[in-house]
């Protein structure tokens, strides 16, 4: 028993030491995987911060850094703003994860993401409104100067 605790624990450092070296892009294919398996296994209808706590936990599972509710200032001119903006989710310190559960997106959802990684000078953000029949439906990418 002891040795199959141990194997798991060394998969998952194996697993971290080599998504650190990630780009965005392979790490978007890894996030989509695990939102899709949590949209699945919950569906719609549910809080925005189910879907974040779930996706999350996944993220955490298979080996990534992610961090919730992350701080971003607004820096005007030399002034440092702390407005309170939060990314939901920052997963390797490269993308955003922005999580809605609404009837559907709407252009204020793309533009407060893209604002986000402006402020953070992060290149890639997805947008997931877990409020959808099909989960597919609910992604968008949204890049910055990728």
């Amino acid at each position: 028993m002891r040795f199959l605790q141990f194997f798991a624990f060394f998969a998952v450092i194996i697993k971290t030491y080599l998504y650190t070296n990630m780009n965005e892009n392979e790490l978007s294919n890894i996030i989509l995987k695990n939102a899709i398996e949590v949209h699945k296994t919950l569906g719609p209808g549910l809080l925005e911060s189910a879907y974040k706590e779930c996706l999350y936990y996944k993220l955490l599972k298979d080996g990534l850094f992610v961090e919730k509710e992350k701080p971003i200032p607004l820096i005007y001119e030399e002034v440092k703003l702390e407005c309170g903006y939060r990314l939901d989710l920052l997963v390797n310190n490269k993308v955003i994860i922005e999580i809605k559960s609404v009837e559907a997106l709407n252009n204020v959802h793309l533009a407060q993401t893209l604002t986000y990684l402006k402020l953070g000078n992060y290149k890639l953000g997805l947008l997931i409104n877990f409020n959808v029949y099909s989960i597919k439906e609910g992604i968008k990418r949204v890049v910055n100067k990728l």
